[in-house]
């Protein structure tokens, strides 16, 4: 059996924002943009990985979340306590300089870590947290 990875989901609050984020500063293509009865889906993907996308989507975008558990999730991005993604670079020091002079979050700045790799941590626009690994 031949397992990938194909999609994964990230909380956005506002997804111009989260565009320009994933897109201006990371690098990363838009794939597909869908508004439906008020929500918004952005899948976004990076060129090198054209199998893998990353879905920019509402924080409580299944219909059936009552209300109560639907402010709960809005709660939570605006604490920034929901999981973002890890991605991998070959040039972590750089990636720091470009996603810090945009502005972003600093949660921590290019370290080498015990268990082999290279990553600093930023937050993106709503609040999730993003890791960047350089392999060494």
């Amino acid at each position: 059996m031949d397992l990938k990875l194909h999609t994964c989901f990230i909380a956005v609050d506002d997804h111009d924002k989260a565009i320009a984020f994933y897109c201006d500063v990371l690098g990363l293509e838009v794939r597909n943009d869908v508004k439906y009865e008020g929500m918004r889906w952005t899948t976004v993907g990076s060129p090198s990985q054209p199998d893998v996308s990353i879905v920019l989507e509402p924080p409580a975008a299944n219909p059936d979340l009552s209300p109560a558990d639907r402010e709960a999730m809005e709660q939570l991005l605006a604490k920034g306590v929901l999981r973002g993604v890890n991605f991998s670079t070959t040039d972590c020091d750089a990636l720091f300089a470009r996603v810090q002079a945009s502005g972003a979050e600093v949660l921590q700045e290019p370290t080498d870590m015990p268990y082999g790799v290279r990553d600093c941590a930023f937050r993106d626009p709503a609040g999730n947290m993003l890791r960047f690994m350089q392999a060494p």
